[in-house]
C-alpha cells in the first residue's frame, strides 16, 4: 500500500512533465505519418512526378492524334497534295524526270580473329 502511495505520488508531481512527453509523442508520430505514412508527402511528390511525365504523354499523343486526322482527312477529301505526299513517301513513287538518290548502308567491318596462343597452334 506505501508503494502505490509513492508511485500515486510521483505521477501527481510529474503529471505535466508526463503530459507534454506524450503530446510531442504524439506530434513525432503524426509528423512521421505525414510524410512517410501510406498518403504522406513522399508518395504525394511522387504521384505529382507521375502526372506531370503522363500530362506530357497526352500532349505528345494529341499532337500525333492531330496529325493523324489531319491526313487521314486529306486523304478522305481526294487531296492531291496529301496523296502525292503518301506516294512518294510510302510507296517510292517519283515524277518524270526526278532523279532518285539512294543512300548506301555502311558496310560493316570485318571482325579480327581471336588470338591463338601458342599451345594451342602446336595442337
Amino acid at each position: 500500500m506505501v508503494s502505490i502511495r509513492i508511485v500515486g505520488g510521483w505521477l501527481y508531481a510529474t503529471r505535466r512533465v508526463l503530459a507534454t512527453v506524450c503530446i510531442g509523442l504524439l506530434a513525432v508520430g503524426i509528423g512521421y505519418k505525414v510524410v512517410f505514412g501510406a498518403n504522406g508527402m513522399r508518395v504525394w511528390q511522387s504521384k505529382r512526378a507521375e502526372y506531370e511525365k503522363l500530362q506530357l504523354e497526352i500532349e505528345k499523343e494529341s499532337a500525333t492524334h492531330e496529325q493523324i486526322r489531319h491526313r487521314v482527312d486529306g486523304l478522305q477529301r481526294a487531296d492531291p497534295a496529301v496523296i502525292e505526299k503518301v506516294a512518294r513517301e510510302e510507296l517510292g513513287y517519283v515524277k518524270r524526270g526526278e532523279t532518285v538518290l539512294y543512300e548506301q548502308a555502311p558496310k560493316l567491318a570485318p571482325k579480327p580473329a581471336p588470338a591463338v596462343s601458342e599451345t594451342e597452334a602446336h595442337k
